[in-house]
């Protein structure tokens, strides 16, 4: 249950035995931590999940799906709090309902972007917390943003990365995971979109294909046996067109042709939502060109 306690901030050096375990046992980690709320439990599995800004609707579905899915299990949730996967990693891992936890690029007294307030209120109140190794009162700043990233992999036992192109902060967060001695896993893509590249060109280098969120209980530990309920098709937060498409569909085939009659949307866009819909196990393709609900 969220609560209305007042959150003061909290300067933790690195000798002290409240500093974050994990990051004890990874070089180049700051001497003190400013921190809102609490640090993950050091007993509790992490994950972080990291990825573009400017994402795509199946970006934003799975980062979700994915955090919502680790948070049910137990799994506390790592990222930035940059719009985007990041924004969208923190709301899953809230519906899942195990505290999540950002990592700033400037001081924590300070909700940067700023459009996420409620989203930064919600994480403390919910049991989380905020940290960064920028005093009360910095602003932030591009270059803050990649050395920040250090943390967030050092904090986590995993990595995923959910779309980034081939030049993206979210691979830096994954260079130095793997310096850490962490696993990196990948989210796919659709081949010919620009930010698929650097989680494929991450997979061809040997990440982990995090094809569904079971893969990477099983990388932590994790008994997923009944951990994981099918795909909450009712409750992801499509964009408006994809709601609208999938609203067309039930378990009779549907042409392409007939949805786009149906909603008025033209022939390239409803390709590009048809195949975000697949990929995220939602429909599936039955012959040339027709399309059901998966059951």
């Amino acid at each position: 249950m969220e609560g209305t306690q007042k959150f003061n901030i909290q300067k933790i050096p690195s000798r002290n035995e409240k500093y974050p375990e994990r990051l004890k046992f990874c070089g180049n980690m700051p001497e003190q931590l400013y921190l809102k709320g609490v640090f993950p439990e050091n007993q509790k599995p992490t994950a972080a999940i990291v990825g573009a800004r400017a994402s795509s609707a199946y970006g934003r579905i799975q980062a979700f799906r994915y955090a919502r899915e680790l948070s049910r299990a137990g799994v506390q949730i790592i990222s930035g709090m940059a719009y985007g996967i990041d924004t969208e990693a923190h709301k899953g891992a809230l519906e899942g309902g195990t505290p999540t936890f950002a990592v700033l690029g400037n001081g924590v007294d300070i909700c940067y972007p700023a459009g996420n307030r409620q989203l930064y209120q919600r994480i403390l109140r919910t049991g989380g917390g905020i940290l960064s190794e920028y005093p009360e009162g910095t602003e932030a700043r591009n270059y803050y943003f990649p050395l920040r990233n250090r943390i967030i992999s050092g904090l986590a036992d995993l990595v995923l990365i959910v779309e980034a192109r081939e030049k993206s902060g979210s691979l830096i967060t994954a260079q130095w995971a793997l310096e850490q001695g962490k696993t990196v896993f990948a989210l796919p893509g659709p081949v010919n979109e620009d930010l698929s590249r650097g989680c494929h060109k991450l997979i061809y280098d040997g990440a982990g294909i995090a094809y569904t969120p079971e893969v990477l209980l099983q990388e932590l530990k994790i008994n997923c046996k009944n951990k994981i309920k099918s795909p909450g098709k009712n409750d992801l937060v499509l964009a408006r067109d994809l709601k609208l498409v999938y609203s067309c569909l039930d378990l009779r085939p549907k042409s392409t042709d007939y949805l786009i009659q149906k909603t008025g949307i033209p022939h390239e866009a409803m390709g590009s939502i048809l195949l975000e819909l697949k990929l995220s196990g939602l429909i599936r393709e039955i012959g040339r060109h027709h399309y059901i609900k998966e059951a």
